[in-house]
This record gives C-alpha cells, structure tokens and sequence, in this order.
C-alpha cells in the first residue's frame, strides 16, 4: 500500500481506436495491458477508449454492460485503477462519462462538464456539474476530460484539493499547440502533476490525432511525452517532492476566492 510519501505508479496508454467497436477495443486494450500486472498503480486509457469521438448511440454502454464489466476485470488483473471515459447511456440521456475502477472493485464517476460545441456534442450528450475527487492510495486525484482543460477555473485546485489531474481526450492535431501549451499551464497554475492521454490514429470522421500524451511535473516539466507513438509508458510519480515544494512556494495562498453560480 501506497503512502503519501510513496511512489504513484502512473502508466499512460495512447493508441487507435476502433471506431464505435467497444467489443475490439477491449481486445485490442486487454492484450496491450497485460504486461502492467502489478507494474502500476493507475493506468490510464482516453477520452472514449471504446468508440472514439462519436455523436450517436452506436456502442454507448447502458448500465453495467461489457466495457464497465471489463474494466473491473482488468483493475483486478492489474492490481491498478484503471481510469478512462466511455459513451454512456441512463434515463434516455447520453453522458461522456469518466469511469474509474479500483482493484477492489469501487466506482468514481464524472461526467463531462464542458461539452464540445465545434463538433455537436452538446446536441447529444448531456453535460454534468460535479466535480469529483478520487482518493486511491492517498493520492487526491482529479478527473477531466478533453474540452474541460480550456477552462481553468473548473480546473481550479481549490485549497490544494488534488494532486494530480487527469485529462483523457480526443484532441485533434490540428489543435495540438493548445493541447500541449494548456496541460502545462494547469499543472505550474494548479501546483500538482498533470496526465493528458489523448489518442492517435484517425476517427470515423476523418479527423486526425497525434496524441502528444504526456505527464507533466508540478513545474511544468515532461515526466513522460508520448509523441505520436502507438505506446505505454510508466512512470513513478513522488508525492514528498510535490509536498515539498508547495512548502517552498506556495502560490496557493494568494489564489484568488471565488464561487461557481450555475
């Protein structure tokens, strides 16, 4: 068990994704995921790892269907959480839903606050309006997904509440230069570790992905950066380091209060 001066394992997973094919995309992520067995402690998939950026019901997941079901088994197998969002459907509305599963088989949910007007999703899925902490091995870890990282008071460590941020996402390459200037900029703003996980390959839509996944230090600095390979890769996050050096700059202190209205 992890302690909170003790290492968090974080693997990243950037690959292609079928387009609207969970029943794939879990073959093709179980045989990629294999070799992670006690390896890691959170491994992290994309924005939509089952389908890909899809406006439509094809392969949306509806109660505890196979995608939630596989991602217990494999938070088991791995010994891990394993964290991603999927297409979700409940009371005929559809959700962007970041779904996180621990080895012992707890859920934490959070569905997506901002909702990517350019490309309709707000006409399809339904917005939430939560935030939500996960707390595993003492680590605070936040989720977000995708467009959620244009807006940094949503993403706002209020009181240091986290410590890492999670971003999964399709980002197109044509917008790269956002997606690797903005993660860099919640994790120096917010004093805690960034994951961005994007994909890469091209969608049902034709739109092009270059990944760019990467895990970011609280001072901005690549840990791990993806590129646009089809990879894995792990590594071991420090959380007396973090500590340390929100002691030695605390810009925490002069943050600037507010509440949300909705």
């Amino acid at each position: 068990m992890s302690g909170p001066n003790n290492p968090l394992r974080v693997s990243l997973v950037q690959f292609e994704i079928a387009w609207e094919d969970p029943l794939a995309n879990c073959a093709i992520l179980e045989e990629k995921l294999q070799h992670l067995t006690n390896q890691t402690d959170v491994v992290v998939l994309p924005e939509m790892f089952s389908t890909g950026f899809s406006m439509n019901e094809k392969g949306a997941e509806i109660g505890r269907g196979h995608v939630i079901k596989w991602l217990h088994l494999m938070a088991s197998r791995l010994n891990a959480l394993v964290v991603g969002s999927i297409k979700c459907k409940e009371n005929n509305q559809f959700f962007n839903r970041f779904v996180a599963v621990t080895p012992e088989g707890e859920n934490f949910v959070y569905d997506k606050k901002h909702l990517f007007r350019m490309g309709g999703e707000d006409q399809f899925y339904t917005a939430g309006d939560a935030s939500q902490i996960i707390v595993y091995k003492n680590w605070h870890i936040a989720p977000f997904i995708c467009y959620d990282l244009r807006f940094p008071v949503w993403s706002r460590n209020v009181n240091l509440a986290y410590d890492l941020a999670i971003y999964v996402a399709n980002w197109p390459a044509v917008r790269s230069h956002a997606w690797n200037t903005l993660l860099r900029a919640r994790a120096i703003e917010n004093l805690a570790y960034v994951a961005g996980v994007n994909r890469i390959g091209m969608d049902g839509n034709q739109i092009k992905y270059q990944g760019d996944s990467a895990l970011i230090s609280y001072l901005g600095q690549d840990l791990l950066n993806l590129s646009d390979e089809d990879s894995i890769q792990t590594y071991s996050l420090r959380h007396a380091e973090l500590l340390e050096f929100r002691e030695k700059f605390p810009t925490n202190l002069d943050a600037d209060h507010f509440e949300f209205i909705h």
